[in-house]
């Protein structure tokens, strides 16, 4: 920003001693909250702007930290990346992301912009980087995210979600189970005791599975009525074991619907991921239509496939 500014000011015709210049990029660094930062060639911080100390390194003309020190692990790649870049002379620089741990031990978002320094003859000596923070969009960023693949009424991930999630478990060839359920007589229930009797047995089914699940398991609301779940490295008689607990607890609690509690149910069914996305659901939803064709309040696990003779 700072940088930035004195470049306008110079093109609208206003000419600065080399003293009046340093006077307006020091005014300029300590209001801005913007971090400008100068390196060595070996990527070694020798001037920064006050706005640095808030990670934690002093301004100061020695040679200090490592630029890279003040980046965090999942960030320290792209960062090292763009300085070799801008020490090899390189001027086209990008913005690139990365996570930051300030003095107060918070993760911070920044963007950062290298670009060489290079002397009268053209040899790089060092580095100038621009540092700025972008919390707040990466804020804005997660919270759409968070509005497009999560239901509103569970705060479980939705339908949408949960296609690209069983999608790139196929693509990987990652093995597991898919395991549906189903509120058995939803309708019923939001007929004679009203819709909002019907939103509170969805989300105490929504925090059962919470509950009862992994933490590696991926749940999913994908209809009025209708859960998914993905089951990473699990074979079919471990979803079993799980999804039966799911279906036997939900019957046990005396949910409270409207002026009484009365026993919530719900029928349930696995199937093995794999081959493509569609056969998979097909399987998984085939079997939850038997386990309600076979009275609800059950779990089925999804047929063999028979060979050809």
């Amino acid at each position: 920003m700072a940088v930035t500014l004195i470049r306008g000011i110079t093109k609208m015709g206003m000419n600065f001693t080399v003293q009046e210049s340093s006077a307006l990029y020091g005014l300029l660094a300590e209001t801005s909250s913007d971090v400008i930062v100068k390196t060595d060639l070996e990527g070694r911080i020798v001037h920064a702007s006050p706005g640095i100390r808030r990670l934690g390194v002093q301004t100061q003309t020695k040679a200090g930290p490592h630029l890279l020190d003040l980046v965090a692990a999942p960030g320290r790649a792209a960062v090292a990346a763009a300085l070799d870049a801008a020490l090899g002379g390189q001027s086209g620089a990008q913005w690139v992301e990365f996570p930051a741990i300030t003095t107060d031990a918070r993760e911070s978002w920044f963007e950062i912009r290298i670009r060489p320094l290079t002397d009268e003859g053209g040899a790089v000596y060092g580095a100038l980087a621009l540092m700025r923070t972008i919390d707040d969009r990466r804020s804005l960023r997660e919270q759409l995210f968070a509005a497009t693949y999560t239901d509103p009424l569970t705060q479980l991930t939705n339908r949408a979600a949960f296609i690209s999630m069983l999608e790139h478990m196929i693509a990987q060839g990652m093995e597991g189970c898919l395991a549906m359920f189903s509120i058995d007589f939803f309708r019923t229930i939001n007929m004679k005791y009203g819709q909002t009797a019907g939103d509170d047995v969805l989300r105490v089914f929504a925090d059962l599975l919470r509950e009862m699940l992994r933490s590696d398991d991926i749940i999913s609301r994908i209809g009025s009525e209708r859960f998914a779940v993905l089951l990473p490295r699990t074979t079919p008689e471990q979803a079993q074991a799980i999804c039966t607990r799911v279906v036997t607890t939900m019957a046990d609690l005396r949910q409270k619907v409207g002026d009484s509690r009365v026993a919530v149910t719900t029928s349930g069914s696995v199937a093995r991921i794999a081959q493509s996305m569609d056969e998979t659901i097909e399987r998984a939803e085939l079997a939850l239509f038997c386990a309600k064709a076979k009275g609800r309040n059950r779990l089925e696990m999804e047929k063999p496939r028979r060979l050809p003779v």
